[in-house]
């Protein structure tokens, strides 16, 4: 059955997503095609404007995007962006806000962070340099990550110990700086002075990695490209490809 056209990701859609046949969604502003997961969903509200909806479960039709902020907003002051909507949607009485390119960066940061938030709940998610270095050194970190204003000396020690730990000292492998600071992490985990950050589960990285690649990639933040453990999938963010809600082959 093929997926209805503008339709939000269904269960098969998230069931499928996790397996070797990803739903594809075709680029409402370039053409290119590329998995669901990869992409930013624009949802048509009910009031008729257009809104980000980054965890794809807001109900009506919705077309998806995975250009940058920068080619966005270049899209959407050319008109490119409201004539793709419109031929996505089948609607021209739609309205575009003029931040869209700021709220999808809020959505998608907003998603990161709770998704940090619970894995830190469920315990995998390590803070604190000591615990971190003990775990690397053991082999345990599957994901490092710091807060934007995290010392370089600190950094160093941890990447050393994840590369002694997996055994791959001189690879250059490093952790991810991402794009906010210790205190917006702290709010986020619940605790203090989050500076530094490992997962120790595999499917918790891979989690993480699915927000944090595609918040990278639409702000432009590449700072430290991430670095994984050798037993977690390959999945990354980026390709200049967005689409429609429609799919591209029959499901």
């Amino acid at each position: 059955m093929r997926t209805p056209r503008n339709d939000q990701l269904g269960d098969t859609d998230r069931a499928k997503g996790r397996g070797q046949h990803a739903p594809e969604r075709r680029c409402v502003v370039t053409g290119d095609v590329a998995p669901a997961e990869r992409l930013v969903r624009l949802a048509l509200g009910p009031d008729g404007v257009i809104a980000p909806d980054v965890l794809a479960k807001a109900p009506g039709r919705g077309a998806w995007i995975g250009v940058d902020r920068a080619a966005l907003e270049a899209a959407q002051a050319k008109g490119k962006l409201k004539g793709g909507l419109a031929r996505a949607l089948h609607e021209g009485a739609f309205v575009i806000p003029d931040d869209l390119g700021a709220r999808i960066d809020a959505q998608l940061e907003r998603a990161t962070l709770s998704r940090l938030g619970l894995e830190a709940r469920a315990g995998t998610l390590l803070t604190g340099s000591e615990r971190i270095e003990e775990a690397a050194r053991r082999g345990q970190v599957r994901l490092l990550l710091h807060a934007r204003d995290a010392g370089e000396d600190g950094r160093r020690k941890l990447a050393q110990a994840w590369r002694v730990g997996e055994d791959e000292e001189g690879s250059g492998r490093e952790g991810t700086v991402l794009p906010v600071d210790r205190s917006t992490l702290s709010m986020a985990l619940g605790r203090e002075n989050a500076v530094h950050l490992a997962l120790v589960d595999a499917r918790a990285a891979d989690r993480v990695l699915a927000h944090l690649s595609r918040w990278q990639f639409f702000t432009g933040w590449f700072r430290d490209a991430a670095n994984r453990g050798p037993d977690t999938d390959s999945r990354t963010a980026g390709n200049g490809a967005a689409s429609t809600d429609s799919a591209v082959s029959d499901a």
